[in-house]
């Protein structure tokens, strides 16, 4: 009898087992499908190609340096003056106003470039990326580097470099202009849209803020030494090969030559945008990113600008033309 309860017992807790193990399953696979990941779409590797690693970083904006000094009066209609070295901002106006920016827009794309390059390191030249405007005079059918296109990038602003860069990507210039997009989006930047890799026509359509434009080039001078060696060369000869004619390219105006600590990055202007112009000045140890969008004198305005910002951290600016 003894033996027929006990046999009768562990069948019974079996089965309780058995139900037990299947409903622990169906939670575990019910708890599977209502996961949701802490980590926004923008910051994955899955939906967001252009991730490369999650190292946000953002301006504050409420630690403004105060100065006894007289504020510029500017006529850009938007600017910001960070100091990259003591993490506080020097000048602000309108930081967060989008704006267009024109060839500015070059930033991103030589970013996204260096981010993406081809294995090859083949560059081909087509007859439909030879577009008007500031070019670096590239001719169909020549192949170039990546190194070389991104002097003619930065240096004379070539949108025909420009094009080059976007058309050689994978999936083409669609995809370069989504990477584009997407950078800006690991990048923590939601005011912020590229509708083309030169910033030669926009239409109200691709737009920036003085403040993004502060995070898009602390992250190029930052992580690509060879963006910022070019963005600071005044002139470059590029001999002829087998594969293109010879260039000599010459950076336009940014103050290369003229303002004593000023390494780069970029200028930009479009009737749209009005004249733009990023710099980068690493003086007496600060190094401080500027911005202007939309200004009628943007060369007088930044060194108003670079001056008042190294006054107000108690540094003499240097002598300058």
């Amino acid at each position: 009898m003894k033996k027929i309860v006990f046999a009768f017992s562990l069948i019974i807790v079996s089965i309780f087992l058995a139900f037990l193990y299947i409903a622990l399953i169906q939670k575990q696979d019910k708890d599977k499908t209502t996961v949701v990941s802490p980590v926004p779409d923008f910051l994955s590797i899955v939906t967001n190609k252009q991730v490369s690693g999650i190292s946000l970083w953002f301006p504050t904006l409420e630690d403004i340096i105060s100065s006894t000094f007289n504020r510029p009066e500017i006529t850009a209609r938007s600017a910001f003056v960070f100091d990259i070295t003591t993490k506080k901002a020097l000048y602000e106006k309108n930081v967060k106003q989008k704006l267009p920016m024109a060839s500015i827009t070059k930033i991103m794309t030589a970013t996204v470039a260096l981010e993406n390059p081809k294995k090859d390191n083949k560059y081909f030249v087509s007859e439909k990326e030879l577009v008007g405007e500031n070019s670096m005079g590239l001719e169909s059918g020549e192949t170039l580097s990546l190194e070389e296109l991104l002097y003619g990038l930065i240096l004379p602003s070539g949108n025909d470099a420009a094009e080059v860069l976007a058309a050689n990507f994978q999936g083409g210039r669609a995809e370069f202009i989504k990477a584009m997009n997407n950078k800006a989006k690991s990048l923590g930047l939601k005011d912020t849209n590229f509708t083309n890799p030169s910033g030669l026509e926009g239409d109200g359509y691709q737009y920036t803020t003085a403040y993004d434009l502060v995070v898009i080039t602390r992250y190029a001078l930052t992580n690509f030494p060879l963006f910022a060696k070019v963005s600071e060369t005044f002139s470059y000869n590029l001999d002829a090969n087998s594969t293109h004619k010879a260039y000599y390219l010459e950076n336009e105006t940014n103050l290369l030559t003229s303002y004593p600590g000023v390494k780069g990055v970029k200028t930009g202007y479009t009737p749209e945008a009005g004249l733009c112009l990023v710099t980068y000045l690493d003086y007496k140890g600060h190094k401080i990113i500027a911005v202007i969008l939309g200004s009628e004198n943007r060369r007088q305005e930044m060194k108003d600008l670079l001056d008042f910002s190294l006054k107000s951290i108690g540094i003499d600016p240097p002598p300058h033309i």
